[in-house]
């Protein structure tokens, strides 16, 4: 249920990262919501102004270490911790909290499947049997009731949401489906990486991961679910030359009888009223730009050269709807909040 009287009590776990600093400007103007903490590990006793100079006009509370959070005064807290980081934290709280966590310690259902792709062993499997993966659009009745919600990967957003529905309607086949995508450098975090440096990643573009990217087991999680089958896919991520975005190709067989246009329909038709997906018009193909600072996600759909196959791109701004934006989304959802609130704004173009 909503706080009507008071807001939403709110802390921000790992508040100094790209994603604690974009729920910090999306969090501040939300009539809801009221920021009563913000951790930081490093930067413990500093000020937002010093960590994001851009929100330095606003008020917040200084960023304290975790073990100082008063948790009996947070209703809801939103996991910005690194991997590896959240499930024992989480584990901890009362269970009177809320959590959305963005890190992707809660997303992978098989605690086996998560010891494989993270390399150590799943240290709340009993919190992951609650743990509610949420994608807005495809959960939200689960993200409703949930106490613990896994926000999404970026790079699973922009594959799931174009592909769970044409699956679910058996119109693409689940034996060969190709991602290719590219992300900005958002997408690996703020700590001070070598090959993140600006001479590293400028005028350049470099696949990594190639084969076993940690988001392959997330993906394939959600696309079984909604094909009904099991699901592998082929998955190969980019790094760009830019802050921001993602964009994914994706490449598909197609089912008996479907074609491109049948595909356009069945997207349409899912995300038909949707405030944040949208089916772009024939012919037309989203750029990141198209999305940049904004929670949309827009998708194309086109046919391929290639008899019984199409070809699908998809874009968001990995930072809003493929992060904070989307648990803004849930927070709004879960707590019986109008789902857009403090997600209006538009894209920045150019």
């Amino acid at each position: 249920m909503a706080r009507t009287a008071n807001r939403i009590r709110t802390a921000i776990l790992g508040a100094s990262g790209y994603t604690g600093g974009e729920l910090l400007r999306l969090l501040v103007h939300h009539p809801s919501v009221e920021l009563r903490a913000l951790t930081a590990d490093r930067r413990a006793g500093k000020t937002v102004a010093e960590v994001f100079p851009n929100l330095g006009h606003l008020e917040f509370p200084q960023m304290i270490a975790i073990e100082d959070v008063k948790w009996s005064d947070i209703d809801l807290a939103f996991g910005c911790l690194p991997h590896a980081t959240t499930q024992e934290v989480i584990s901890k709280l009362p269970t009177s909290v809320k959590v959305i966590d963005i890190s992707a310690d809660f997303r992978l259902q098989d605690p086996a499947a998560y010891e494989s792709w993270y390399g150590h062993k799943h240290a709340a499997v009993e919190l992951q049997k609650e743990a509610v993966y949420g994608i807005t659009e495809l959960a939200r009745d689960a993200v409703k009731k949930a106490r613990l919600i896994a926000n999404p990967g970026c790079y699973p957003t922009s594959a799931i949401l174009p592909l769970a529905p044409l699956l679910a309607e058996h119109q693409v086949a689940a034996d060969s489906i190709i991602i290719d995508s590219k992300s900005g450098v958002t997408g690996a975090g703020r700590t001070a990486k070598e090959a993140n440096l600006f001479a590293e990643v400028s005028e350049g573009i470099h696949a990594y991961g190639v084969s076993y990217h940690r988001h392959m087991p997330e993906i394939e999680q959600e696309l079984t679910r909604a094909a009904g089958t099991p699901i592998t896919v082929n998955f190969t991520p980019h790094l760009m030359p830019m802050n921001r975005g993602i964009l994914s190709t994706i490449y598909v067989k197609l089912a008996d009888g479907a074609n491109a246009d049948a595909l356009r329909a069945t997207l349409a038709k899912r995300y038909k009223g949707e405030p944040f997906v949208h089916v772009v018009p024939k012919g037309v193909s989203p750029a990141t730009r198209h999305v940049r600072g904004s929670n949309h996600c827009l998708i194309g759909v086109f046919p391929d050269r290639l008899p019984g196959r199409a070809i699908i791109v998809s874009v968001l701004d990995n930072l809003v709807k493929g992060a904070s934006g989307q648990a803004v989304q849930n927070m709004n959802v879960q707590f019986g909040l109008p789902e857009t609130t403090a997600l209006e704004q538009e894209a920045l173009f150019p």
